[in-house]
């Protein structure tokens, strides 16, 4: 496993001196009640968050340490949308198993962790002090006709990106030299999500497929981890008219926290982040912007150093990886508790944190799923 925190403390928030508290008992860091009591009140929900980023078969096979589950529970964080990316020949069956494995591994540690079917699920495990894991897919190449949606959403899926990186019968990836948009059954596919109540992602989407998807589908979709082209000009980032476009639509844009998709200088930390904040609640309104991180609790750059530098080869180069992915200061449990802070610095309101910690993408789930 990646390296653990000591476990946390019986009383998980210890006021200490000069009015400030402790949100981790391992941790040195401390911070002002109003950032703690922001983060406590909050049902906080990262929409592209993977459990962890260490996918060995025996992280699955035994319940989490005790270490592991404390930093959970520490996190601050209610909902985590655990997401990959699986595509290929063979995308159906992995996917299934991708399903299978992780439905298993919530159910073998129900004193951490509950399952979501509706968005209510949500507000239960926020009041049973649990983490809601959200089953999604950062690809759509399982479905093989319009019909598996339903069948993947009786499974428990209930987000989908469309595509990926690259093209797929769908629409076309970020990365792609050219955006052919969306395909008639990629329109198929919005449809059936629409239907049965499954959120579209268009986080990775080529620009005409992101335009496309958001114009075709019925209601509101998420972009659950994604970036601002105006900010930095990265394929994986969006531009203001999509933005604009999502949020015409109700769509809610969940901000990401890795290092070369916020900017291409250094120094990258919180505040590049709240940065990406401001611009999109200042062109939609606050009510549409949330967090997706795009890691777990412990960030990218705590992998397994073989497998850190196969994930770095395995994109091409316009994704313009640095020595580091990850955020300064938004790479560890607390992160939600650094993000807030920065929040509080600039002066946004209690609602508008409120919002942008899990609120606004509370509300989009409980109008999309049914």
């Amino acid at each position: 496993m990646l390296t653990r925190t000591a476990a946390l403390a019986a009383t998980a928030f210890p006021m200490v001196n000069f009015g400030l508290y402790q949100a981790h008992a391992a941790s040195p860091r401390r911070f002002a009640k109003r950032v703690v009591d922001l983060v406590k009140e909050a049902t906080v929900i990262d929409m592209l968050a993977p459990l962890t980023l260490d996918f060995r078969p025996e992280v699955f096979a035994e319940p989490i340490s005790e270490t592991w589950a404390a930093d959970f529970r520490a996190s601050g964080i209610t909902g985590f949308h655990n997401s990959v990316g699986i595509g290929g020949p063979d995308a159906y069956e992995s996917t299934l198993s991708f399903l299978l494995a992780w439905s298993g591994f919530t159910a073998r540690n129900p004193h951490v962790f509950e399952g979501v079917g509706r968005a209510e699920d949500l507000d239960r495990a926020k009041a049973d002090g649990k983490c809601a894991v959200i089953l999604g897919l950062q690809n759509s190449d399982h479905f093989r006709t319009a019909d598996d949606v339903k069948t993947f959403y009786q499974l428990g899926q209930r987000v989908s990106q469309l595509t990926y990186n690259s093209q797929n019968f769908i629409g076309s990836g970020c990365t792609d030299r050219i955006d052919g948009g969306l395909s008639d059954y990629g329109v198929q596919i919005v449809a059936e999500m629409n239907k049965v109540g499954m959120l579209v992602d268009t986080s990775h989407c080529g620009d005409r497929t992101t335009l496309d998807a958001i114009a075709a589908a019925e209601g509101p979709i998420a972009i659950t981890h994604s970036n601002v082209r105006a900010l930095n000009n990265h394929p994986r980032t969006k531009t203001d008219e999509a933005i604009k476009a999502l949020g015409a639509k109700g769509g809610v844009m969940g901000i990401t926290g890795v290092r070369n998709f916020l900017t291409a200088k250094e120094p990258t930390t919180v505040a590049n982040i709240v940065d990406q904040i401001d611009h999109v609640g200042k062109l939609i309104g606050f009510d549409k912007v949330g967090i997706g991180s795009d890691a777990d609790l412990y960030g990218y750059d705590d992998m397994e150093p073989k497998a850190y530098a196969q994930l770095k080869a395995a994109y091409k180069g316009s994704y313009a990886f640095r020595d580091k992915i990850d955020t300064d200061g938004f790479d560890d449990p607390l992160k939600f508790f650094s993000l807030t802070e920065e929040m509080v610095r600039r002066g946004y309101s209690d609602d508008q944190i409120h919002g942008v910690l899990g609120g606004n993408f509370r509300r989009l789930l409980g109008a999309v799923w049914k």
